[in-house]
C-alpha cells in the first residue's frame, strides 16, 4: 500500500434539499499492489473528516473500472497517469480554496438528508459561461468493519504520535539537565572570576589613593619650599633693586598672589578629590552590597527554576562580552599607570625645571586635570559595571520566562494526549455494550417468537376443543328432552325422581372423565333397594355413539364456562328430607 496523496481540502457538501455547506474533509490516495493471482494495481481513494471518526466514503478503482470511466466520462488518459492527474487537480483545488472566487471547487453531493449510501464526489471548474465538471466519483458509505479498521489505523496512528513526543520530551529533558549543570558550572566559575576581580579593583583603588595622597603631600611640600624660596629672593630683589625694579616687585607680588590663589585652587581640588574618592568608595560599597544581593537572587533562582532552560550560545556569548569587557578594563588600568608614570616622569621635570614658577603651574593644573578624568573615567567605568549587571539580571528573568512558557506547552500537550486516549477508551467501551445489548435483545426476540408460536399453536387447539364442546352440550341437551318428553309420569302424578334426574344430568358435564357414572338414587324413595334407575349417560352413550376423544383428560384445554369440574354423573346428595307420601306405597 503507496500513499500518493492526503491533505485537508474545502468540500462543498450537498444533503438532499438541505443547503449546501463548506466542511474540511480530508482527501487521501492510495495506491494497492496485489502479487496474487495476477499483478495488478488498484487506487483507493478515501474520504474521510478529521472531526468525525466514523465519517468515511471509499472507492476501489481497478483497471477494468477506469476503463468503463473513461468512456462514461471522456477522459484522455490512461489508468498509469490518472493517479497524477487526479492528485494536480486536487492541488489546484487547493492553492485555490482561499480565494474569494475560487476556480476550482470540490463537490460532494448525495440524495438523502444525511451522508449516507452512496455519494458523488467531484472536482469542478466555474468560468464565466458554466460549470464545467471535470472528473465525478462515486464514493460509497464504509461498512461497520471499515469503520473499525480506519479506527484501529488511527489510534496507531495516535499511539505513534504520542510514542515520537514522549521521546522527544525524554531526550529535551536530558538536554536541558545538562545544559543546566553546565551553566551551574559556568555560572559558578565566572562569579568566582568577578570576585576575584572586585578584590583586585579594591586593592588598585586603594594603591591608587594612597599614591595620590602621598603625590598631594609632596607638592605641597615643594610648594611650601617654593614660596620660601621666593620670599627669600624677593628679599634679596627688594633690597638691590628697590629703586630701580618697582616695576620687576610689582610684577613678582603679582606673580605670587596668582600662585597663592593656584595654591589655593590646587587646595580646593585636593579636598574635591577626597570627597570624590569617599563617594567612589560609597558607591563601591553599595555595588559590592548589590552583588551580594545578585548573589543571593541567582541561588534563590537556582532554588526555584531547577528546571532552567538556559541556552548556551547566549551563555557563552555573554562570557566573551565580560572577558572583553575585563581586558578594556585591564587596558584601563595599564593605562592609568603609564599616566602615573607620566605624571612621575613630569614631576621630575618640574624638579628639573625650577626656572619658572608658571611653567610648574601650569603643568601641575594640566596634571590635575588628568587625574580629574581618570577619576571621571572610573566612575563611567563602575557606572557601566552597573549597568552590565542590571542587563545579566534582565536575561536572565527573560530566560525563566522562557522556560516557563516551554512547561506550560508541555503540560497542555500531555492534557491533549491524555484526553484522546481517554475518549478513545470511551468509545470503544460504548462499542462493547452496544454490542451486548444487541445480542442480548437478539435472544430476547428469538424467544419472545417462540413463545408467541406456541401461544399461537395453544390458541388454535383451544378454539377447537371450544367447537367441539359447544356441540357435545347442544348434542346432549336434545337427548335430555326427548328423554324428558319419552319418560312423563300419569297425569296428576308427577314423580320428583325424574326431575332431579333431569336436573342433574343439566346442571353435572364433565368431559373429561372416562369411567362409568355412579347410579341415580332417588332420595323421596324410602325403600332404595325396590327404586332404582339407570344411568342416563348410558341410555344417552348408547343412542348417540361419540367418540371417546370428547371425554379423554387434556391437561391443556380450556374450562368451559357454567359446566362443573365433577364426574357427569354424580351421587345424589345424602342431605336427609321430609317423606312424602306417595299413592302407591303406604308410609
Amino acid at each position: 500500500m503507496e500513499e500518493l496523496f492526503s491533505s485537508a481540502l474545502q468540500v462543498i457538501v450537498r444533503c438532499g434539499d438541505c443547503e449546501d455547506r463548506r466542511a474540511s474533509l480530508r482527501v487521501t490516495i492510495k495506491l494497492q499492489l496485489f502479487s496474487s493471482p495476477a499483478h495488478r494495481k488498484d487506487l483507493l481513494v478515501k474520504l474521510t473528516d478529521d472531526l468525525d471518526p466514523y465519517f468515511l466514503f471509499t472507492l476501489s478503482i481497478s483497471e477494468d473500472d477506469f476503463q468503463s470511466l473513461k468512456v462514461q466520462q471522456g477522459l484522455l488518459i490512461d489508468f498509469g497517469s490518472f493517479p497524477q492527474k487526479f492528485i494536480e487537480l486536487l492541488n489546484l483545488c487547493h492553492s485555490e480554496q482561499e480565494a474569494d472566487s475560487p476556480r476550482f471547487v470540490l463537490h460532494l453531493s448525495c440524495p438523502s438528508s444525511a451522508l449516507e449510501g452512496v455519494a458523488s464526489f467531484g472536482v469542478v471548474e466555474t468560468n464565466a459561461f458554466k460549470h464545467l465538471n471535470h472528473l465525478s466519483l462515486r464514493l460509497a458509505q464504509a461498512s461497520d468493519k471499515e469503520v473499525k479498521d480506519h479506527l484501529a489505523v488511527c489510534l496507531r496512528a495516535l499511539k505513534a504520535e504520542k510514542q515520537e513526543i514522549d521521546m522527544k520530551l525524554k531526550k529535551t529533558e536530558e538536554d536541558l539537565t545538562r545544559q543546566l549543570n553546565y551553566t551551574q558550572q559556568t555560572l559558578s566559575e565566572k562569579s568566582k572570576d568577578l570576585d576575584k576581580l572586585r578584590s583586585e579593583w579594591t586593592s588598585q583603588s586603594s594603591c591608587l589613593s594612597s599614591r595620590h595622597s602621598q603625590e598631594l603631600q609632596s607638592e605641597r611640600e615643594k610648594a611650601l619650599e617654593l614660596q620660601s624660596r621666593l620670599q627669600l629672593q624677593s628679599e634679596q630683589l627688594r633690597r638691590d633693586l628697590e629703586d630701580g625694579h618697582k616695576k620687576s616687585n610689582q610684577q613678582l607680588q603679582s606673580r605670587l598672589t596668582e600662585l597663592e590663589s593656584s595654591c589655593r585652587e590646587l587646595t580646593e581640588r585636593k579636598y574635591k578629590n577626597e570627597s570624590a574618592v569617599r563617594d567612589l568608595k560609597i558607591k563601591l560599597v553599595s555595588s559590592e552590597e548589590e552583588s551580594q544581593r545578585l548573589k543571593q537572587q541567582v541561588q534563590s533562582f537556582r532554588r526555584e527554576n531547577s528546571t532552567l532552560d538556559t541556552e548556551v550560545h547566549e551563555a557563552e556569548r555573554l562570557a566573551n562580552q565580560l572577558q572583553m569587557r575585563l581586558a578594556v578594563l585591564e587596558q584601563q588600568v595599564k593605562d592609568q599607570d603609564q599616566l602615573m608614570r607620566r605624571t612621575k616622569e613630569v614631576l621630575e621635570a618640574t624638579q628639573q625645571q625650577k626656572e619658572s614658577v608658571e611653567e610648574n603651574a601650569e603643568s601641575k593644573e594640566i596634571h590635575i586635570r588628568k587625574l580629574e578624568a581618570t577619576v571621571k573615567s572610573l566612575s563611567e567605568e563602575l557606572i557601566k559595571a552597573n549597568g552590565i549587571i542590571k542587563k545579566l539580571q534582565g536575561e536572565v528573568r527573560g530566560l525563566v520566562g522562557k522556560i516557563k512558557v516551554k512547561n506550560s506547552v508541555t503540560v497542555t500537550q500531555e492534557k491533549v494526549l491524555q484526553d484522546t486516549s481517554d475518549k478513545l477508551q470511551n468509545v470503544e467501551k460504548d462499542l462493547q455494550n452496544t454490542r451486548q445489548q444487541l445480542t442480548t435483545k437478539d435472544d430476547q426476540i428469538s424467544k419472545l417468537k417462540e413463545q408467541l408460536e406456541t401461544t399461537v399453536q395453544k390458541l388454535n387447539e383451544s378454539r377447537d376443543l371450544l367447537k367441539t364442546n359447544e356441540n357435545v352440550i347442544s348434542w346432549l341437551n336434545k337427548q335430555l328432552n326427548e328423554q324428558q318428553l319419552s319418560t312423563k309420569p300419569p297425569e296428576g302424578m308427577e314423580t320428583p325422581s325424574a326431575v332431579s334426574a333431569t336436573k342433574g344430568l343439566k346442571a353435572h358435564f364433565y368431559p373429561q372423565t372416562s369411567k362409568p357414572a355412579p347410579s341415580l338414587v332417588m332420595a323421596d324413595d324410602p325403600a332404595p333397594k325396590h327404586r332404582t334407575m339407570q344411568p342416563a349417560d348410558r341410555n344417552v352413550g348408547d343412542g348417540a355413539g361419540l367418540d371417546s376423544k370428547y371425554f379423554e383428560a387434556r391437561d391443556d384445554g380450556i374450562p368451559i364456562y357454567g359446566l362443573s369440574s365433577k364426574p357427569l354423573l354424580r351421587e345424589l346428595p345424602q342431605r336427609p328430607k321430609p317423606c312424602v307420601q306417595s299413592a302407591y306405597f303406604s308410609a
